[in-house]
């Protein structure tokens, strides 16, 4: 009994290590993915280009989250620990070149490796969490994990802001390529390597890749899920490209002021996956997900009336984003066992539909704010999101955890 004790604990510190690294990692990864946006203007002042090049770029690293669909079976077939390591090696190397390198080719070519290379980690990372921590538990850890997406805002940018005023504008890609190196040595090093796929059935082994793909779309909850992903990520960044402009107009903010939109975005993504940790596993997933869900279809429909003062219209905007982060970031742990004999293949695809949804709400954002301001915007989020949560309640109505 005292020797399984002892085994069982020290199971557990390895992986509360193994995780700690790997939150380390993807929070150097989401530095990476975010740091361009409110950094834009720096970055086209240094390598001499129009600011409309540099958003451009923005732009096309979105897709780098299509790819990645095409990559979740390589994890699954070659290991999760060794695509972690390959997606930090492309970030280390692309941030360095653009460090030693500051031209605008290079500048492109880091900015899309860190977008691929985050790529590839994320689905990675959540089918090694699949794989080794119990369903009863995966929100909690989960939650976790995400974490770094919030502190990429709140600890993250202002890191940056301060490399860049000191050092030059250059700086953020020299310390964000060793941090990435660093990174992929200690995930090599701390991470259990996972168990070669070539054990599975056929048809999940992920060595024919088309086939990999097509069992996504024959699995209804599989299907559901990715529906839901691209439904809910649509509804919310038709409210992220919109509400800067909503607010600036109605309060006629200035930049600093909406610079507090963005801290209170930063607080709310980090209160959604706090309440993932604490509560989610607690009231069970499946309950927690449609939940969250009918909490952001709310949001979204009540937004417009919150305009009569910026107090207010702030509240409103951290309620959009706490509900939708607690949303996404639940349902991202019940997705890692919709298909437990694929799992990255699953969280990558989750991903892919998300990264498309966000695509065209960013398109669609702008368009329906010209034609109706914040209520069409709040109208088309609600709706959307309303049926993101009927896809979800379909795919789960046969589906039970293995």
């Amino acid at each position: 009994m005292l020797f399984a004790d002892h085994h069982r604990h020290r199971a557990d510190r390895s992986l509360a290590t193994s995780l700690g690294a790997a939150i380390f990692c993807r929070f150097i990864l989401n530095t990476a993915r975010r740091f361009a946006y409110p950094f834009a203007p720096v970055l086209s002042r240094g390598l001499g280009v129009p600011l409309t090049a540099v958003t451009s770029l923005i732009a096309v690293n979105q897709f780098s989250a299509v790819l990645g669909a095409a990559c979740g079976p390589l994890a699954d077939r070659w290991g999760y620990r060794t695509l972690m390591v390959i997606g930090l090696g492309l970030l280390g190397s692309g941030m360095l070149a653009a460090a030693c390198l500051p031209f605008y080719a290079v500048v492109m070519a880091a900015l899309l490796l860190a977008g691929f290379g985050k790529t590839l980690f994320d689905p990675a990372l959540q089918g090694f969490i699949g794989e080794r921590v119990p369903f009863e538990r995966r929100g909690l850890v989960v939650g976790l994990v995400e974490t770094s997406w919030a502190a990429s805002t709140l600890v993250g940018m202002p890191c940056i802001a301060l490399l860049i005023e000191h050092f030059g504008w250059r700086a953020p890609f020299l310390v964000i390529g060793i941090a990435g190196g660093v990174g992929a040595i200690l995930i090599w090093m701390l991470l259990p390597p996972s168990g070669r796929r070539s054990d599975k059935p056929d048809g999940v082994q992920g060595d024919n890749l088309f086939r990999a793909l097509q069992g996504l779309f024959q699995d209804r909850s599989a299907l559901a899920f990715m529906a839901y992903a691209f439904l809910v990520s649509l509804a919310n960044d038709v409210i992220f490209v919109t509400y800067s402009t909503w607010l600036e107009g109605r309060f006629a903010l200035g930049v600093v002021a909406l610079g507090l939109g963005t801290s209170i975005i930063g607080a709310a993504e980090l209160g959604g996956e706090g309440l993932t940790a604490l509560f989610a596993d607690r009231i069970g997933l499946r309950r927690a997900v449609l939940l969250g869900g009918i909490f952001s279809v709310l949001s979204y429909l009540l937004l417009p009336l919150c305009g009569s003062r910026l107090g207010v219209a702030l509240g409103g905007l951290f309620f959009v984003f706490i509900s939708f982060e607690f949303t996404l970031v639940t349902s991202l742990s019940l997705c890692t066992e919709i298909l437990p004999t694929q799992r990255a293949t699953m969280v990558a695809g989750f991903f892919a539909a998300a990264g498309l949804g966000r695509v065209l709400g960013a398109f669609l954002g702008g368009y329906l704010w010209g034609w109706g301001g914040m209520q069409a915007a709040g109208a088309a989020a609600g709706g959307c999101a309303a049926l993101g949560i009927g896809c979800i309640c379909l795919g789960l109505r046969s589906w039970r955890p293995e």
